[in-house]
C-alpha cells in the first residue's frame, strides 16, 4: 500500500519508490504537514516544534496555549483570517460578508486506482495508483474542502486537487481555490521558475527566495508565454546532477499563481492553483468547485533527476494513450515557406518536394479558410476558400495523399476577426465589456468559450471540414492574450468565473474533437509556446514550442522547456537560413541536430533548397527515424549548467536499461586557441562498455559519467557534434 494511516499517531503516509509525504491531524483538527522528501522509515511529527512568537495569536479553544498558533505550524491546506497571516490556499465570503475560513479535520478514505475529473485534465491512473481523500470542513459556514491525493509511486509523483463544496444552507462566493499548499518546516530554497515572452519562452531563472512573499503567475487568460505554471524548490547547492529539489507543476493552462512565502521563522509556504485576481465563483447549497491538479515530485538527485521524474508521469499518464510511444510524421509546414501567398499549386510543388527527401506530412497553416488573404479577417469563418484554393479541400487533401503524404490543417477556434460573418451574426459571441471599445491584438477578438452555444458552434464547424476531407493532423493556435473577460451570457454577480469557464469550454471542445477523430494529432499551439503546460498536453500530444525557430534561440528555449516537460512533447522544426526571426545563419547540419531533440520537421520553402542542401535533408530524416525511439522515450539529461558560461550547449539521451545513448552539443561561441569542450555523460552503466560509433574505441560507463569526453575544436560559426554509443 502506498498510502497508510496509522491509528496509533494519527499520521497519513504517502509513499513512493524513493520519497515520503506525511501529515497529522492534530488534537484540534488542524491537518498538519509534517514532510515531503527521501524515505526515512520512521514518523516526523517530532519536527514540529511550539513556541510563543509574538502577535501569532492562537485558536480559541487553545487560547491559554500560547505556543500553539496556525500562524506557525505548518499545514496542508490553509484557511483565511482564523489567525494564519501567511497566504491563504482558499478565501470565501459567506452571505454575510464575512471572509474567514477555518478549516477542521472531519473525515478520509483511501481508494485503488483514482475516478477521473470531470471538464478538466488529469493525470491518467496507472496500475499501482491509489487515492486519498480528506475531507476538511468549516462548520460555521458549511465548506468543505475535500483534499485528493493521487500517489503514483513508480514514478515518485503525487498529485493534488481539491473539491470545495458547499455544504451549508447559504450561497457561499470562492474568492480564492488554490489547488494545492506545501509548507516547509526548515531550509533555505532557491526558486527556478521560467519566464519569457513571444518567441524566447520557458527561460529559467534562478533566485534565492527572500523573507516575505515572491509571486510568479499569468492573468493572460492562458497559461502565457511569461510565466509557465511550473516552479522548483531546491536546495541552494543543488545542482542538475545532485541536491534536494521540489517541483510543482500546475495542469492547468489560463489564469495562474505560484506563491511562495518565507514567514519570520524561516519556514517556506508555497501555494499554487488558479490565479485569485478576478477570480470569484457562487456555490448554492450542494454546489462543488474543482480545482485544477497539480504534479509534486521531489529528487535527491538534482535538477536531472526531477526532470526524469516529470517526462515519465507525462509520457505515461498524461499524454492521451494513442500517442504515449507512437512515432510522429516527419512534417513541414507551409507557414514560413508561403505565409498567406499560396494556391494549391504551390502547396503540391512543396509537398512533391517533401515527399523526395522523405518527409511524411504537409500540413497547410493559416490562410486557407473564409476572406483570410491577411490578418485582418476571415477569423471564425471555418469555411475553406475554394477561390483561393483553386479547388476543395478534398480534392487537395486527395492529391497530397496520393503522394504518399499526411494532411494537416491550420486552425485558431478560439478567435474571431470582427470582418468575419460570424462575428457579424453573432457580436455577442466575443469577450467585450458593455459601452466599452475592446483592446484588439492581431486584429482579432477572443470568442466567448465560457457560452455552450459558442463551444457547440465551434465543434460543428471544425467537423464540417475534417468531415469533408482526409485530415490526420491540427495545429490548434491560440494568437493573443484575453482581455474584456466579460460574458454576455452571464450576470454581473458571475462574471468573475468567466475566465474558468473559457477553460472548461475550450477543455470540453478538444475533448469533443478527439472523441470524435481519436487518431487526430492536434498540436497545441499559442503563438508558439504561449499554452505550453501539461493541461493542453492532456489532449495535444506535442506543443510547437516557439514561434522562434532560430536554432541558436532554440536552445534556450528548449532547454528551458525540458525542466518539466518531455523533448517528445516539443514541436521543433528544421527552418531556413537566414532565419526568419533574427537573420541568423545557422550550418543545415546543426540546425537539423538542435531540431532532433524535437518532434522533428522543417519549416522553410523546400523550391529555394539547393540539390546539396536536399541530400543532407534525406541523411537528417534517416537519422531521426533512427534515433527516434531513443530520442522519444529515453531518458534526457542536460549536460551543461545553466550558470555553466555560453560557448557550447550539450545534452544526451540515454536508453532507461543503459543500452544507448546519444550526445548532442552545438559550440555557440566559436574562439581562436580555445579549450575543448567537454562533458560527463549521465545515464550509463558504470561497469558496462559503450563503442563509439564511427570508431573502434570502447570506454566503461565509469570513464564516460566521472572522466567525461572532450569533443575537437571545430571551425565556424555554431558547429555541432554528435555522439553515438552502444553498449558491447
Amino acid at each position: 500500500m502506498s498510502i497508510q494511516f496509522h491509528e496509533s499517531t494519527g499520521i497519513f503516509s504517502l509513499e513512493t519508490a524513493h520519497t515520503l509525504y506525511q501529515m497529522k491531524a492534530d488534537s484540534t483538527g488542524v491537518l498538519l504537514h509534517l514532510y515531503y522528501g527521501k524515505k526515512t522509515g520512521g514518523d516526523m511529527d517530532y519536527l514540529i516544534r511550539l513556541t510563543d512568537r509574538g502577535f501569532s495569536g492562537n485558536p480559541y479553544e487553545l487560547s491559554g496555549n500560547r505556543g500553539y498558533s496556525l500562524d506557525t505550524l505548518p499545514q496542508e491546506y490553509s484557511g483565511n483570517g482564523v489567525g494564519d497571516f501567511r497566504l491563504p490556499a482558499v478565501q470565501a465570503r459567506s452571505e454575510n460578508g464575512s471572509r474567514s475560513v477555518d478549516l477542521r479535520f472531519k473525515a478520509y478514505a483511501v481508494i485503488k486506482g483514482r475516478p477521473p475529473l470531470s471538464g478538466l485534465p488529469f493525470v491518467r491512473e496507472a496500475r499501482d495508483t491509489e487515492t486519498l481523500t480528506v475531507t476538511l470542513c468549516d462548520s460555521v459556514i458549511g465548506l468543505e474542502a475535500q483534499l485528493q491525493y493521487h500517489v503514483f509511486p513508480t514514478q515518485d509523483v503525487i498529485v493534488r486537487s481539491v473539491r470545495l463544496v458547499n455544504t451549508g444552507d447559504r450561497p457561499l462566493i470562492l474568492e480564492k481555490a488554490a489547488s494545492a499548499c506545501v509548507d516547509f518546516l526548515y531550509g533555505q530554497f532557491d526558486v527556478l521558475h521560467f519566464h519569457g515572452r513571444h518567441c524566447m519562452e520557458r527561460v529559467p531563472e534562478r533566485s534565492a527566495l527572500p523573507r516575505g512573499v515572491m509571486s510568479f503567475g499569468s492573468r493572460r487568460g492562458m497559461s502565457s508565454h511569461h510565466s509557465n505554471p511550473f516552479v522548483i524548490l531546491c536546495e541552494k547547492t543543488a545542482t542538475e546532477n545532485a541536491g534536494d529539489c521540489y517541483g510543482c507543476m500546475l495542469m492547468y493552462s489560463g489564469n495562474h499563481a505560484e506563491e511562495m512565502e518565507v514567514d519570520q521563522a524561516g519556514s517556506t509556504r508555497l501555494v499554487t492553483g488558479i490565479h485569485p485576481d478576478g477570480f470569484s465563483w457562487t456555490l448554492a447549497r450542494g454546489e462543488a468547485f474543482q480545482t485544477p491538479e497539480v504534479l509534486l515530485s521531489y529528487s535527491e538527485n538534482g535538477l536531472n533527476g526531477l526532470s526524469c521524474r516529470y517526462h515519465e508521469i507525462i509520457r505515461r499518464q498524461v499524454i492521451r494513450p494513442r500517442w504515449q510511444t507512437a512515432g510522429r510524421p516527419v512534417l513541414i509546414n507551409s507557414w514560413e515557406a508561403a505565409y498567406f501567398d499560396f494556391d494549391a499549386e504551390k502547396i503540391l510543388r512543396f509537398a512533391r518536394h517533401a515527399k523526395e527527401m522523405g518527409m511524411e506530412m504537409l500540413v497547410l497553416d493559416d490562410g486557407w479558410f473564409g476572406k483570410r488573404g491577411d490578418d485582418h479577417a476571415g477569423l471564425g469563418d471555418w469555411v475553406v476558400n475554394e477561390k483561393k484554393l483553386g479547388c476543395s479541400m478534398r480534392e487537395l487533401s486527395d492529391q497530397i495523399h496520393a503522394l504518399g503524404l499526411q494532411f494537416g490543417l491550420w486552425f485558431e477556434p478560439e478567435m474571431v476577426n470582427e470582418d468575419s460573418d460570424l462575428y457579424r451574426a453573432h457580436p455577442d459571441w466575443a469577450l467585450t465589456d458593455p459601452d466599452r471599445k475592446p483592446m484588439v491584438a492581431r486584429n482579432q477578438l477572443v470568442l466567448d468559450m465560457s457560452r455552450q452555444d459558442v463551444v457547440d458552434h465551434l465543434f460543428y464547424a471544425l467537423c464540417a471540414v475534417l468531415d469533408h476531407a482526409k485530415i490526420e493532423y491540427v495545429k490548434w493556435d491560440f494568437n493573443r492574450s484575453v482581455a474584456n473577460c466579460y460574458s454576455h451570457a452571464l450576470p454581473a454577480e458571475r462574471q468573475g468565473e468567466v475566465a474558468h469557464r473559457f477553460m472548461l469550454g475550450t477543455y470540453q471542445l478538444l475533448e469533443r474533437l478527439l472523441d470524435r477523430y481519436p487518431d487526430l494529432i492536434i498540436e497545441g499551439c499559442s503563438g508558439g509556446g504561449g499554452r505550453f503546460d501539461a493541461g493542453m498536453l492532456y489532449y495535444c500530444p506535442q506543443i510547437w514550442c516557439s514561434d522562434d525557430t532560430d536554432a541558436i534561440e532554440r536552445l534556450e528555449i528548449q532547454r528551458g522547456t525540458s525542466y518539466g516537460y518531455p523533448v517528445s512533447t516539443m514541436g521543433s522544426h528544421v527552418s531556413a537560413a537566414p532565419n526568419h526571426q533574427t537573420g541568423r545563419m545557422v550550418p543545415l547540419n546543426t540546425r537539423g541536430i538542435v531540431a532532433q531533440a524535437g518532434t522533428f520537421g522543417y519549416e522553410l520553402n523546400p523550391e529555394m533548397l539547393s540539390d546539396e542542401e536536399k541530400e543532407e535533408i534525406k541523411k537528417q530524416i534517416e537519422a531521426y527515424h533512427r534515433f527516434a525511439p531513443l530520442i522519444a522515450q529515453g531518458d534526457y539529461y542536460r549536460l551543461t549548467e545553466l550558470d555553466g558560461g555560453k560557448e557550447y550547449t550539450a545534452w544526451m539521451f540515454a536508453a532507461r536499461d543503459g543500452s544507448k545513448a546519444l550526445v548532442q552539443l552545438v559550440v555557440t561561441h566559436t574562439r581562436a586557441n580555445g579549450a575543448f569542450p567537454h562533458v560527463r555523460l549521465q545515464g550509463l552503466i558504470p561497469e558496462a562498455s559503450y563503442r563509439l560509433e564511427g570508431t573502434d574505441r570502447t570506454y566503461t560507463g565509469a570513464s564516460l559519467m566521472y572522466g567525461g569526453i572532450s569533443f575537437p575544436l571545430k571551425w565556424g560559426d555554431y558547429p555541432a557534434h554528435q555522439l553515438y554509443f552502444t553498449r558491447t
